[in-house]
């Protein structure tokens, strides 16, 4: 049977992956900035923020923009705090296992 057509490719939830998103999507947001960065590169309306922050894609997305820019990086990781390495863990737990992106090659 093929899989639900609302099933995420993600495995299973990670409550832990999911917090650090929401984090760093309030982390973003705090500054106008970096907030305008985000939905210019993501093309992400503002108004569906709160809709799309439940899907572990979105929630995805939001960290791989953190990994796009060293330094955003860092400073959500001292915001935290957080270990870097940590983070790199748990983004790579995010990270579909049948997701073929610029990362795998």
């Amino acid at each position: 049977m093929p899989p639900h057509p609302k099933a995420s490719p993600v495995a299973q939830p990670n409550p832990e992956a999911e917090e650090i998103a929401i984090a760093a999507l309030g982390f973003i947001a705090s500054d106008d900035e970096r907030l305008s960065r985000f939905l210019a590169l993501t093309g992400i309306d503002p108004a569906s923020i709160r809709q799309q922050i439940g899907d572990p894609l979105f929630q995805l997305a939001i960290m791989d923009h953190l990994f796009e820019d060293e330094s955003l990086l860092l400073a959500f990781c001292a915001h935290l705090p957080m270990d870097p390495a940590r983070l790199v863990q748990i983004h790579q737990q995010m990270i579909p296992h049948n997701h073929h992106g610029l990362r795998d090659g």
